[in-house]
């Protein structure tokens, strides 16, 4: 064994025919692996010219040296640093790649100590060599951080009497009731007059209506008014928003599979079935981010004018001071839509009489109007998105490159246009779908701040979604304990309990990280 190590660690008898040889230099480079030499390797390839780099490393088995690691990392640090340094054309064909995501794979499981030291040097020299993986890193965290979203709207939702249940249950009470209607409204067509019911042609002709009596227009107003009172009622209009919340759930449970499939073929060893999925799609989220950091902003060219003109990859890009400024202003309007236009609208329904002796539900009106605002325009992003591949005739299941840089695009063109981008639709979807719950309360149709209060918040919902770094809420609902990072206890909440009594305004989230505490009262 120790002759063994001294014929790997002798220097080669003929050193021009070693470094000049790259059959002998990638013999040389495999016995020093097997010894699990890696500095001694790294030395080798440090002295290596272009010509011969280039044929050692198209014939390296990376896949040995990628299933060493974060051992292996000097071996591999030395090549892709020697590429950048002498740069050799034609450009190799290397499986960045392949070392990318075992780097994820490492640091969503750091069990090796060290290893952040061991890599990082290799992480800025693999990001150097290959700067498209950026933007590969980026879509993938950004994939992670939306399935660990979606996780979050599969909770209660509300029903026709404004309570908070099972989606299930809700669309089988819906059904059940369009049911029932609809069999009730079929016995009434029956039992109608045959001045409505009668199904010559001939009697809906122009002459024929003209020549209609009082008593005939009489009935047929009795018939068509009570056949529109047993329709049309609020308890029918939430069948299409519940098929749309259903429909954005199975959408994102698509995402969350899809994603742990991709981890799964990352990390075959590890039995997924058992693990929590949120905490394996964090771990992976921040895994991205950290490798991310560690390879750097892209290299800029250093003239102010050619800066200027050298973007980002369209719809993710590097913090700067331009959009630094961008999400202080967000905040400050997500703020204000709280303080000001929530306590206007507030007071405006305080001026109700039908809502004098119900100051809570007042509160979960205007709580509710955020939230299916950024749940609406959330829905809205994607379904543009899935509609422009559907135009191009994109899968809907693609992620290669070339469907990956026409989401960029359009996500950029909802950026670039948020501002007059028209939210009419949506507008009316809210409302309808406040006023339709509330039913009872036929006041809130004429309330003009309160329709003003929900087009803000589309407005600003719709500007937030389409950020290059999206803000979203936090989904966590629950009536237990303030927790200091995430919610502010309103001022006029009982200071010495601090179990959470209800949500006033939700949190506002970017990145995982909360830029906007949730106000709760306690």
């Amino acid at each position: 064994m120790v002759d063994s190590r001294e014929r790997i660690r002798a220097p080669p008898r003929d050193g021009r025919e070693f470094l000049t040889s790259p059959r002998q230099v990638l013999r040389r480079l495999m016995l020093l692996s097997e010894g699990r030499q890696y500095r001694e390797a790294a030395g080798v390839v440090g002295r290596l010219g272009p010509s011969v780099l280039r044929s050692v490393i198209s014939e390296l088995p990376i896949d040995l040296l990628l299933e060493a690691l974060p051992h292996s990392a000097y071996l591999l640090e030395s090549f892709f640093s020697r590429l950048n340094t002498v740069n050799p054309s034609p450009k190799p064909d290397v499986p960045t790649e392949a070392v990318m995501w075992q780097l994820v794979r490492l640091y969503a499981n750091p069990q090796e100590s060290g290893l952040r030291q061991r890599c990082s040097k290799l992480i800025q020299a693999l990001g150097q060599w290959e700067p498209n993986l950026r933007n590969l890193l980026k879509e993938r965290k950004k994939s992670l951080d939306k399935a660990v979203q979606g996780l979050g709207i599969h909770g209660l939702t509300a029903d026709y009497n404004g309570s908070l249940i099972c989606m299930h249950i809700a669309l089988k009470n819906e059904l059940t009731q369009h049911i029932e209607t609809y069999k009730n409204a079929v016995h009434k067509l029956e039992e109608m007059s045959t001045i409505t019911v009668n199904q010559d042609p001939a009697q809906s002709s122009h002459q024929r209506l003209l020549a209609i009596n009082y008593g005939d227009i009489q009935q047929r107003l009795i018939d068509n008014k009570t056949l529109l009172t047993i329709l049309d009622k609020p308890t029918l209009k939430q069948l299409q928003q519940l098929i749309e919340n259903l429909n954005e759930r199975v959408q994102s449970d698509k995402e969350v599979l899809s994603c742990i499939g991709q981890i799964k073929r990352l990390d075959p060893q590890t039995n997924m079935e058992k693990l929590p999925v949120a905490g394996v799609l964090m771990n992976f989220s921040r895994s991205c981010d950290a490798i991310l950091n560690l390879m750097g902003t892209e290299s800029k060219p250093s003239s102010p004018s050619a800066d200027s003109n050298n973007g980002s990859d369209g719809y993710h890009s590097d913090s700067d001071i331009g959009i630094d400024e961008t999400n202080n202003e967000i905040v400050r309007l997500y703020r204000c839509l709280y303080t000001q236009n929530r306590s206007e609208t507030l007071e405006a329904l305080n001026n109700l009489p039908q809502l004098k002796h119900v100051p809570n539900l007042k509160m979960k009106i205007l709580f509710s109007i955020i939230v299916l605002s950024f749940r609406a325009c959330q829905t809205l992003r994607e379904r543009k998105v899935s509609e422009v591949r559907r135009v191009l005739c994109c899968s809907m299941e693609s992620v290669d490159e070339t469907t990956l840089s026409l989401d960029r695009s359009v996500r950029q063109h909802l950026h670039d246009t948020a501002e007059i981008y028209p939210m009419g639709e949506i507008e009316r979807q809210v409302a309808n779908q406040v006023l339709s719950t509330l039913h009872e309360y036929p006041c809130l149709e004429s309330c003009t701040p309160l329709i003003h209060f929900i087009s803000k918040c589309v407005r600003l919902a719709w500007k937030m979604v389409n950020q290059k770094s999206p803000y979203y809420l936090d989904n966590d609902f629950t009536l237990g304990f303030l927790r200091p990072e995430k919610h502010d206890r309103h001022p006029h909440s009982d200071k010495r309990s601090d179990l959470i009594k209800s949500f006033l305004w939700p949190a506002l989230m970017q990145n995982n990280r909360c830029v906007f505490k949730a106000v709760v009262s306690t």
